[in-house]
């Protein structure tokens, strides 16, 4: 029976789970959105979900309590400065998971961990496309001004011919 068992070890000893958890959690403050398998999505989750609660008031016991639990303190600034702001107004519930399908070499359920407001940046490729598209319309208006240009010369020098005649 699976009574009074409270968490998913993630078939790991407590040291390497401790770690995983930790590294997963400032993953996602860092980058606002992971790709995982569903399990460990769900560990991180209560993890990250309880870290943005102590972020919202900001304390000195509840930054050293919040850099205990994380690996770089840049992303504990970022979790009390840029984070918890956003999700001042929002009683729980501050991530979402999004189901990708399964995972090719073992058909483990993969899924997206993201923050509830999160804003889907364009990719660089998507950018640099746009940019040379750009490019690409300034140098044809570029030409089709220097070709009018030429006629209107042309047209001129014509002119100037017939009258001179």
């Amino acid at each position: 029976m699976k009574h009074r068992r409270g968490f998913n070890p993630l078939e790991r000893m407590s040291a390497h789970r401790k770690a995983l958890l930790r590294n997963m959690v400032t993953s996602l403050f860092r980058e606002e959105r992971i790709s995982t398998t569903r399990v460990k999505a769900l560990a991180v989750r209560r993890s990250a979900e309880k870290l943005i609660t102590r972020a919202k008031t900001d304390t000195v016991h509840n930054r050293r309590i919040v850099s205990s639990r994380l690996f770089d303190e840049g992303v504990g600034a970022k979790l009390f400065t840029v984070i918890a702001p956003r999700m001042k107004d929002r009683p729980g519930g501050y991530t979402r998971i999004i189901k990708l399908g399964q995972r090719p070499g073992d058909a483990s359920e993969m899924v997206v961990l993201e923050l509830v407001d999160y804003v889907l940046k364009t990719s660089e490729a998507e950018q640099k496309k746009a940019k040379r598209t750009e490019k690409a319309a300034k140098k044809k208006e570029d030409l089709d001004e220097k070709k009018k240009e030429e006629e209107k010369k042309k047209e001129s020098r014509k002119q100037t011919g017939k009258a001179k005649k």
